[in-house]
């Protein structure tokens, strides 16, 4: 999934190159970068968070067979 700071990326590099501007053109690789990172941080949370919701549910459950 492309996230907004991808798109944004995407469109200043698109323009550097356009103008010839290479500082335009590599601000927008970078921000690119940073969109990818970032997508790439949050589903690394949302996989923590299944996990741990998972051991949270043993948990409970081993609870409940044990009383």
């Amino acid at each position: 999934m492309v996230n907004k700071d991808e798109l944004k990326g995407k469109a200043n590099e698109a323009l550097g190159k356009a103008t010839g501007d290479e500082s335009q053109e590599l601000k927008g690789k970078a921000q690119g970068l940073f969109g990818k990172a970032k997508e790439k941080v949050e589903e690394g949370v949302d996989d923590i968070a299944e996990k741990a919701n998972e051991l949270i549910d043993k948990v409970k459950h081993k609870d409940h067979e044990d009383k």
